[in-house]
Protein backbone atom coordinates (compact mmCIF):
# COMPACT_ATOMS: atom_id res chain seq x y z
CA UNK A 1 0.00 0.00 0.00
CA UNK A 2 2.86 2.34 1.06
CA UNK A 3 5.00 1.74 -2.33
CA UNK A 4 1.80 2.31 -4.36
CA UNK A 5 0.76 5.49 -2.57
CA UNK A 6 4.09 6.41 -2.89
CA UNK A 7 4.31 6.22 -6.97
CA UNK A 8 0.87 8.04 -7.26
CA UNK A 9 2.19 10.60 -5.15
CA UNK A 10 5.50 10.64 -7.90
CA UNK A 11 3.08 11.98 -10.60
CA UNK A 12 2.47 15.07 -8.53
CA UNK A 13 5.18 15.65 -6.79
CA UNK A 14 6.13 18.80 -4.68
CA UNK A 15 9.39 21.10 -5.44
CA UNK A 16 12.44 20.03 -3.36
CA UNK A 17 13.73 22.95 -1.56
CA UNK A 18 17.49 22.92 -2.54
CA UNK A 19 20.38 25.08 -1.13
CA UNK A 20 20.62 27.81 -4.09
CA UNK A 21 24.11 28.75 -2.69
CA UNK A 22 24.76 24.74 -3.02
CA UNK A 23 23.45 25.02 -6.26
CA UNK A 24 25.15 27.95 -7.63
CA UNK A 25 29.02 26.54 -6.58
CA UNK A 26 27.92 22.57 -7.95
CA UNK A 27 26.48 24.56 -11.38
CA UNK A 28 29.31 26.36 -11.77
CA UNK A 29 31.76 23.61 -11.21
CA UNK A 30 29.73 21.12 -13.23
CA UNK A 31 29.75 23.34 -16.45
CA UNK A 32 33.79 23.75 -15.81
CA UNK A 33 34.72 19.67 -15.56
CA UNK A 34 32.15 19.09 -18.56
CA UNK A 35 33.41 21.61 -20.89
CA UNK A 36 37.08 20.30 -20.59
CA UNK A 37 35.60 17.06 -21.49
CA UNK A 38 33.51 13.83 -20.15
CA UNK A 39 36.26 12.06 -18.96
CA UNK A 40 37.00 15.30 -16.58
CA UNK A 41 33.90 15.52 -15.21
CA UNK A 42 34.46 11.59 -14.09
CA UNK A 43 37.08 12.46 -12.88
CA UNK A 44 36.13 15.62 -10.43
CA UNK A 45 33.03 13.71 -9.51
CA UNK A 46 35.15 10.68 -7.98
CA UNK A 47 36.97 13.46 -6.33
CA UNK A 48 33.90 14.77 -4.74
CA UNK A 49 32.76 11.90 -3.84
CA UNK A 50 35.74 11.03 -2.23
CA UNK A 51 36.01 14.58 -0.71
CA UNK A 52 32.35 13.71 1.08
CA UNK A 53 32.91 10.20 2.15
CA UNK A 54 36.26 11.61 4.03
CA UNK A 55 34.73 14.32 5.57
CA UNK A 56 31.44 12.49 6.83
CA UNK A 57 34.30 9.53 8.39
CA UNK A 58 37.24 12.08 9.63
CA UNK A 59 36.23 14.08 12.12
CA UNK A 60 39.06 16.95 11.55
CA UNK A 61 37.70 17.55 7.92
CA UNK A 62 33.95 17.50 9.28
CA UNK A 63 35.02 20.34 11.89
CA UNK A 64 37.00 22.28 9.28
CA UNK A 65 34.63 22.48 6.51
CA UNK A 66 31.89 23.39 9.03
CA UNK A 67 33.38 26.13 11.21
CA UNK A 68 32.68 29.36 10.11
CA UNK A 69 34.79 31.40 12.59
CA UNK A 70 38.24 30.12 10.77
CA UNK A 71 40.34 32.91 9.10
CA UNK A 72 40.88 33.08 5.51
CA UNK A 73 44.58 31.79 6.20
CA UNK A 74 43.71 29.22 8.34
CA UNK A 75 40.99 28.02 5.80
CA UNK A 76 43.74 28.20 3.00
CA UNK A 77 45.79 26.70 5.30
CA UNK A 78 43.56 23.54 5.92
CA UNK A 79 42.46 22.59 2.16
CA UNK A 80 45.40 20.84 0.88
CA UNK A 81 43.81 18.26 3.65
CA UNK A 82 40.96 18.18 1.72
CA UNK A 83 42.70 18.11 -1.50
CA UNK A 84 44.47 14.99 -0.23
CA UNK A 85 41.39 13.00 0.42
CA UNK A 86 40.12 13.75 -3.30
CA UNK A 87 43.87 11.49 -4.01
CA UNK A 88 46.90 11.91 -5.42
CA UNK A 89 46.59 14.17 -8.27
CA UNK A 90 43.67 16.34 -7.93
CA UNK A 91 42.06 18.11 -11.11
CA UNK A 92 42.00 21.82 -11.62
CA UNK A 93 38.34 21.77 -11.67
CA UNK A 94 38.30 20.43 -7.78
CA UNK A 95 40.83 22.51 -6.49
CA UNK A 96 39.31 25.94 -8.21
CA UNK A 97 35.90 25.00 -6.12
CA UNK A 98 37.39 24.18 -2.86
CA UNK A 99 39.30 27.53 -3.20
CA UNK A 100 36.66 29.20 -4.54
CA UNK A 101 34.29 27.95 -1.28
CA UNK A 102 37.07 28.91 0.82
CA UNK A 103 37.65 32.72 -0.09
CA UNK A 104 33.99 33.23 -0.07
CA UNK A 105 33.62 32.00 3.33
CA UNK A 106 31.34 29.17 1.83
CA UNK A 107 33.12 25.91 3.31
CA UNK A 108 30.20 24.88 5.57
CA UNK A 109 27.85 24.28 1.68
CA UNK A 110 30.58 21.63 0.85
CA UNK A 111 28.64 18.99 1.30
CA UNK A 112 25.82 20.48 -0.46
CA UNK A 113 27.69 21.53 -3.08
CA UNK A 114 28.85 18.16 -3.95
CA UNK A 115 25.50 16.36 -3.25
CA UNK A 116 24.00 18.87 -6.07
CA UNK A 117 27.47 17.96 -7.74
CA UNK A 118 26.34 14.06 -8.34
CA UNK A 119 22.70 14.87 -9.20
CA UNK A 120 23.82 17.16 -12.31
CA UNK A 121 26.04 13.66 -13.16
CA UNK A 122 23.53 11.85 -12.86
CA UNK A 123 21.05 13.64 -15.15
CA UNK A 124 23.91 14.20 -17.67
CA UNK A 125 24.18 10.81 -17.41
CA UNK A 126 20.46 9.76 -17.57
CA UNK A 127 20.04 8.20 -14.39
CA UNK A 128 17.94 9.31 -11.73
CA UNK A 129 18.37 8.91 -8.16
CA UNK A 130 15.73 8.70 -5.99
CA UNK A 131 16.49 8.95 -1.77
CA UNK A 132 14.19 7.69 0.39
CA UNK A 133 14.29 8.93 3.79
CA UNK A 134 12.83 6.61 6.76
CA UNK A 135 13.45 7.47 10.68
CA UNK A 136 15.24 3.93 11.04
CA UNK A 137 16.31 1.48 8.10
CA UNK A 138 13.82 0.06 6.03
CA UNK A 139 13.23 -3.34 6.27
CA UNK A 140 14.67 -5.41 3.40
CA UNK A 141 11.62 -6.58 1.93
CA UNK A 142 9.66 -3.57 2.03
CA UNK A 143 12.64 -1.62 0.10
CA UNK A 144 12.75 -3.93 -2.44
CA UNK A 145 8.63 -3.67 -2.69
CA UNK A 146 9.18 0.09 -2.59
CA UNK A 147 11.88 0.48 -5.41
CA UNK A 148 9.88 -2.16 -7.65
CA UNK A 149 6.86 0.62 -7.09
CA UNK A 150 9.47 3.73 -7.90
CA UNK A 151 10.50 2.08 -10.63
CA UNK A 152 7.49 1.84 -12.25
CA UNK A 153 6.49 5.50 -12.02
CA UNK A 154 6.55 7.22 -15.35
CA UNK A 155 9.69 10.06 -13.81
CA UNK A 156 11.84 6.44 -13.50
CA UNK A 157 10.37 5.00 -17.22
CA UNK A 158 11.83 8.13 -18.90
CA UNK A 159 15.58 7.98 -17.14
CA UNK A 160 17.88 5.16 -18.42
CA UNK A 161 18.15 3.90 -14.67
CA UNK A 162 17.51 4.00 -11.22
CA UNK A 163 19.41 4.11 -8.32
CA UNK A 164 17.58 4.00 -5.08
CA UNK A 165 18.93 5.00 -1.44
CA UNK A 166 17.54 4.26 1.67
CA UNK A 167 18.65 7.48 4.48
CA UNK A 168 17.76 7.48 7.89
CA UNK A 169 16.71 10.73 10.19
CA UNK A 170 15.50 10.13 12.64
CA UNK A 171 13.71 13.11 12.52
CA UNK A 172 11.15 11.69 9.94
CA UNK A 173 8.12 11.10 12.06
CA UNK A 174 6.83 7.90 10.52
CA UNK A 175 6.44 7.34 6.72
CA UNK A 176 9.05 8.66 4.42
CA UNK A 177 10.59 11.28 2.45
CA UNK A 178 11.02 10.59 -1.44
CA UNK A 179 13.73 12.54 -3.24
CA UNK A 180 14.28 11.85 -6.80
CA UNK A 181 15.68 14.42 -9.05
CA UNK A 182 14.85 17.79 -7.91
CA UNK A 183 11.83 16.60 -6.46
CA UNK A 184 10.19 15.97 -2.95
CA UNK A 185 7.36 13.79 -1.73
CA UNK A 186 6.70 14.00 1.80
CA UNK A 187 4.66 10.91 3.41
CA UNK A 188 5.94 11.78 7.15
CA UNK A 189 3.56 12.48 9.44
CA UNK A 190 5.36 15.62 10.36
CA UNK A 191 4.61 16.68 7.00
CA UNK A 192 0.98 15.87 7.85
CA UNK A 193 1.22 17.81 11.35
CA UNK A 194 2.88 20.96 9.19
CA UNK A 195 0.09 21.31 7.28
CA UNK A 196 -2.74 20.72 9.52
CA UNK A 197 -0.73 23.79 11.86
CA UNK A 198 -1.00 25.85 8.97
CA UNK A 199 -4.56 25.34 8.30
CA UNK A 200 -5.16 25.66 11.69
CA UNK A 201 -3.40 29.32 12.16
CA UNK A 202 -5.40 30.38 9.18
CA UNK A 203 -8.42 29.79 10.31
CA UNK A 204 -8.07 31.75 13.73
Amino acid sequence: MLAQRSVALLRTPLSRNASSIAQKYSKAAYQAALAKSPATLTKVHGELTAIASAIKATPELSSFVANPTLSAADRQAGLPAVYKAAGATVSDVTKNLLQVLSENGRLGETEGVIEDFGSLVSKYKGELEVTVTSASPLPKDVQTKLEAALKQSQTAQQAKSVKVTNKVNPSVLGGLVVDFGDKTVDLSVQSRVTKLNALLQESV
